[in-house]
């Protein structure tokens, strides 16, 4: 995905307007509509608040009258809506009986008069309804364990039963859940044969799985709801609540402030599991990896919150906060005994970059005819940007580009031959980056063109004449590859600037605007709805959390320079390689409610290369590498071994039957990953040997290399690159 700023480029200037609509409007027109809540009994009967009702109507609003798609909220969106919810709920036909299914059957076309409303005591009533099936059928489960089951019985679990009708009877139901609690002990049992302790470690595993669904709030019922109905509209139109806003912030910046800690929870403690070098909390000198986290407070007087048994997102919402404020933690050493008393240990919330989550470099080295040929790669996860610090002026905020053109420089200065810029498994980010990085490799022009809702075509230029990198590049992609990756691929491939490498891309054509709703949403309208939820109390938003969340919205199509849509068909590449990834069960021509491919004008922009004499001796060269090559043999298999599994269903519950088959996938495994290895130069390990950290097996990106010191290799006659050397 890649998402706008309101205020970035003039195609989205328009959302001014819409903030200023929007924010009068909430004003006239948004007390929400009562709801009928129906009480479920056996369920925790979660219900929907003032506050998301009204959330619920905005959404709707905006969708209705800006989404790109302009669909109308019907009936049959309505169905979609139904279905999509009902497969996020129970999507293997496990919990769900044929009865309940009947039941929801009357909200299938009402669902769209419910969202425009405000009404969510339907969609909460069905997952009521889910949470006391699932309570049900894990009790059921625990009541199974101590049963003596017969491990040399030939009988078989079907664990994937999407495709298979809902269970008619309650007996039925339990038949297939006793059949799980036989799978589950034989699973243990595999591995353990002592089975009064893998009854005991699989009674633990249910009594969490009920912990964990008690722990649910109506937030998480509004996010599932909300998912399917942004969804059934179109895929990369997404609501997130509160938390969920801030994390996909911080995904975007690749930035948080904080305390430079990230926790899970263990046995009811939020638990420290990592410490980021030189954050508050390394620097506090009085935090370690599995301290627990018992409490927290704000601010150098504030009130202890007891944190013992919390989700850990609700945990993390405290902690976090904004830069230069204080955060006291009450901890608990690892190894201290509960009863210990917790320390305090306080401290100053700073701004941390995720530097694992930056773009990144090595240097690969390869021969050709004698000579030696440094490739330079960098790998790129996504396209971010800190918003914040870019808006408020800020010549050093975080941003994809910044850093690949410090990479950039320090390669130069190491004297790389070549350039593989990795762009695997990346879905995207910051339009503006996609941009801004392209113009790192052309001198000045034409990015990227968007459309907007009044079929109002945009051009999207590089204006800055200075060239960071001007030698031989290439761009590795796969099927995760989308959005600004495919922006700044394929400009890279109109151009002639570089080859295109992997596999076929996603084919996300379509732009997203991040719009808080705090901003929609007027202030006098929160202390109303601070006064219903709260009861009368004022309320605070802790931590960098919004009080409303956030709407990505699609709101205008991208296309590239040469006038292709990359939706749906995504990005080409000159040099194809196998994929992992199933093309037929990822990517946007999998996605019902997807935009087409259609095709507009062509801009006007001039070629600084063309690699049309040079790819059939490139793909000659390449194509000899892999008749010969072991590990691309074994990469083929690999796919087929994977479409294989993937058809299967079911499994055997007779002990030597299943034993049988994990020992021979296991000892097949074990092998497969010893041959690859002996294929790529490494040494083979023994049974029961650890494989060494950072060891690279990543033969497609060694492959990428080769290709690129075949071109290096070549005369250069085959291309005219029209760029001045840097």
């Amino acid at each position: 995905m890649f998402y706008t700023n309101p205020d970035l480029t003039t195609v989205k200037d328009m959302f001014k307007k819409v903030y200023l609509l929007l924010v009068l409007g909430a004003a006239l027109a948004c007390k929400a509509s009562p709801s009928k809540p129906v009480k479920v009994a056996g369920s925790n009967d979660l219900q929907p608040d003032e506050q998301q009702s009204l959330v619920c109507k905005q959404v709707a609003s905006l969708i209705s009258n800006y989404n790109y798609k302009k669909v109308p909220l019907n009936d049959s969106v309505s169905a979609i809506i139904y279905d999509r919810y009902i497969k996020s709920l129970d999507e293997n036909h496990s919990y769900f009986l044929a009865s309940d299914i009947k039941d929801f059957e009357k909200y299938k076309t009402v669902l769209d008069d419910d969202i425009k409303a405000g009404n969510l005591a339907d969609a909460f009533y069905i997952f009521n309804v889910f949470q006391k099936r699932y309570i049900e059928h894990v009790k059921y489960s625990l009541e199974q364990i101590n049963k003596n089951f017969d491990f040399n019985k030939t009988e078989t679990f079907v664990y994937d039963r999407d495709k298979l009708p809902w269970i008619a009877s309650q007996s039925e139901m339990d038949a297939m859940w006793t059949k799980r609690v036989k799978y589950d002990l034989l699973n243990l049992k595999l591995a353990n044969a002592d089975m009064a302790k893998n009854k005991e470690t699989l009674k633990k595993r249910y009594e969490n799985l009920l912990t964990q669904t008690n722990k649910l709030s109506n937030q998480d019922v509004f996010q599932y709801f909300m998912d399917a109905f942004t969804e059934a509209i179109d895929p990369h139109t997404n609501y997130f609540n509160p938390s969920n806003a801030a994390n996909f912030n911080i995904e975007m910046s690749r930035q948080v402030e904080g305390i430079g800690a990230s926790l899970q929870v263990e046995n009811e403690y939020v638990t420290i599991k990592t410490i980021v070098p030189g954050g508050p909390a390394d620097k506090s000198h009085q935090i370690s990896v599995d301290d627990r986290i018992v409490a927290v407070a704000q601010g150098k007087t504030g009130e202890f919150q007891n944190v013992v048994g919390w989700r850990v997102d609700n945990a993390i919402a405290i902690i976090r906060g904004t830069k230069g404020t204080t955060v006291r933690l009450e901890i608990l050493p690892a190894g201290a005994n509960a009863s210990s008393k917790p320390k305090v240990v306080e401290m100053v919330r700073e701004k941390i970059i995720l530097k694992d989550q930056s773009a990144k470099k090595e240097i690969r080295t390869y021969n050709s005819n004698g000579k030696t040929v440094r490739i330079g790669v960098i790998s790129i996860p996504a396209f971010y940007i800190d918003f914040n610090d870019y808006k408020a002026g800020n010549p050093n905020y975080k941003s994809t580009t910044h850093d690949v053109k410090a990479i950039l420089d320090s390669l130069k200065k190491e004297n790389v031959d070549g350039l593989v810029i990795d762009l695997r498994e990346n879905g995207g980010g910051s339009l503006m980056e996609a941009i801004e990085l392209t113009g790192l490799f052309i001198k000045t022009g034409p990015v990227v063109q968007v459309r907007d809702t009044k079929d109002q075509v945009e051009i999207d230029k590089d204006e800055d004449a200075d060239i960071t990198y001007s030698g031989p590049m290439a761009v590795l992609v796969d099927r995760f590859s989308a959005s600004a990756s495919e922006i700044f691929s394929g400009a890279i491939q109109d151009y002639g600037r570089g080859l295109i490498l992997g596999t076929q891309t996603y084919g996300k054509g379509s732009v997203q605007s991040a719009i808080d709703l705090d901003r929609v949403i007027g202030s006098s309208l929160r202390e109303k709805i601070a006064g219903v939820v709260g009861g009368g109390k004022k309320t605070t938003s802790t931590g960098s959390q919004s009080t409303y969340g956030q709407l990505n919205l699609t709101i205008a199509k991208f296309y590239r320079i040469s006038g292709n849509s990359t939706q749906h068909k995504g990005v080409t590449p000159d040099i194809s390689f196998p994929s992992v990834i199933p093309l037929d069960k990822y990517g946007e021509d999998t996605e019902p409610s997807a935009m087409p491919f259609d095709i507009i004008a062509k801009t006007d922009y001039t070629k600084t290369g063309d690699f049309t004499g040079v790819l059939p001796q490139l793909k000659k060269l390449h194509d000899q590498r892999m008749a010969g090559s072991d590990s691309y043999k074994y990469l083929l298999e690999d796919i087929a071994d994977f479409k294989k599994h993937d058809a299967d269903d079911s499994v055997s519950l007779k002990e030597s039957d299943l034993k049988k088959q994990r020992d021979d996938d296991e000892a097949k495994s074990f092998e497969r990953n010893n041959l690859r290895r002996v294929a790529l130069g490494l040494p083979a390990l023994k049974k029961g040997q650890t494989k060494p950290k950072n060891e690279d097996l990543d033969f497609v990106k060694r492959e990428a290399g080769q290709i690129m010191t075949d071109y290096i290799s070549l005369d250069n006659k085959y291309t005219s690159v029209s760029q001045p050397a840097n």
